[in-house]
């Protein structure tokens, strides 16, 4: 593997040893990411496609979680698919996980219709035109959206699951309407949900949600998953789910 970059660092995932390439000058992997690993089923050989996967911690976790057959991932940012390249070289998995450097609203032209069992995606949260930014910069890239919507995201899925496939999504909560929305829009049906607090007492700042391709109607919701205890620390399930 080449040496890293300037401002480039090696992060320890806490699973089966495997570490991750970032960088201070792109967008880094937050607790969505990993709250999104511990959320999604993958079952034993299942192929999975991660959208918008940035440095490629979901597929390198899921990875370590799971026992799917193969784990692909695309992402647009040249800098950061690069890195996600090099974080799969660095943890041997070359045989594993694939990284795609491209546009997931092209996903058809880099990958087979319908020939994922599962989709998942930490998408960017914020609306475009919300605030001025730089639609150049890779945070904020990475942050608005800029180059990819909700529903560019759920056209992708619903081209890539096989029927009766599912997608898993990670979003703030106050954009829960818009994505019930656009999901029915491509015919993938919310069909469980956990709400994401930072403190037993506070309300809801993400959704963690199953999507199934081709579903009916019907919801079930699990207990919320509070991140922090009262004196700060993380919780017992977010330890569990980070491996510490």
């Amino acid at each position: 593997m080449n040496k890293l970059l300037e401002n480039e660092r090696i992060d320890d995932l806490y699973r089966n040893g495997y570490k991750i390439i970032q960088s201070s000058e792109t967008f880094s992997f937050g607790i969505d990411a990993v709250l999104l690993s511990g959320f999604a089923k993958v079952k034993k050989g299942e192929k999975v496609l991660d959208l918008c996967t940035g440095t490629g911690v979901i597929p390198i976790l899921l990875e370590a979680k799971t026992e799917g057959s193969h784990f692909d991932a695309i992402e647009l940012q040249p800098i950061s698919a690069d890195m996600a390249r090099r974080s799969v070289e660095l943890n041997g998995l070359e045989d594993k996980i694939t990284i795609t450097e491209g546009d997931i609203r092209q996903c058809h032209t880099y990958f087979e219709q319908g020939s994922f069992n599962v989709v998942t995606c930490n998408p960017p949260y914020t609306p475009a035109g919300t605030g001025y930014v730089n639609d150049t910069d890779p945070v904020a890239i990475a942050r608005h959206e800029i180059m990819c919507n909700i529903d560019d995201v759920f056209s992708a899925a619903a081209k890539m699951l096989k029927y009766g496939g599912r997608l898993y999504m990670v979003h703030r909560f106050e954009r829960l309407c818009d994505i019930f929305c656009t999901g029915r829009k491509y015919m993938l049906e919310p069909k469980f949900i956990r709400f994401v607090q930072t403190t037993q007492t506070k309300p809801p700042v993400l959704v963690l949600i199953e999507f199934l391709k081709g579903g009916g109607p019907g919801l079930k919701t699990g207990l919320p998953l509070v991140v922090y205890k009262g004196d700060g620390s993380y919780s017992d399930e977010v330890n569990d789910i980070y491996n510490k």
